[in-house]
C-alpha cells in the first residue's frame, strides 16, 4: 500500500488541505490523520478541503472529515469542501451532513 497524496497548506488562520485520491477511503484515513496531527496549528479557525479529484468516499472518509470539524471546537466556520463532485456531494448529503459542512 502506497503513500497517500495529501497537501497541507497552513497561512495564518486557515488550513487547505488538498485530498488528490480519486478514493478517499479506509487505505487513506490513517496517512490523512498522521498529516493532519503534523501540520495542525492551535491557531487555526477555519480549514478549506478541496475534493475535486475525489468521486468515492467511504464510512472512514467520511470519518476523517468529521474529525477535522470537530478539531475546530465551536469555531464559527464550518469546514468547507470545495470542489465536490457529484458522486461526494450525493453521499454527503444523503448523510444529512451537508448541515455539518459547507459545500462548495
Amino acid at each position: 500500500m502506497s503513500q497517500a497524496n495529501f497537501t497541507f497548506t497552513p497561512k495564518d488562520k486557515l488550513l487547505t488541505i488538498v485530498i488528490n485520491e480519486a478514493h478517499f477511503d479506509a487505505s487513506h484515513v490513517s496517512d490523512f490523520k498522521k498529516m493532519l496531527d503534523d501540520k495542525w496549528q492551535k491557531e487555526i479557525k477555519a480549514v478549506t478541503i478541496d475534493m475535486s479529484p475525489v468521486n468515492f468516499i467511504d464510512s472512514s472518509g467520511i470519518g476523517a472529515l468529521l474529525g477535522v470539524q470537530k478539531r475546530l471546537g465551536s469555531a464559527e466556520e464550518p469546514v468547507r469542501l470545495a470542489n465536490t463532485t457529484p458522486n461526494v456531494a450525493n453521499i454527503i448529503e444523503l448523510l444529512r451532513l451537508h448541515r455539518v459542512f459547507s459545500m462548495q
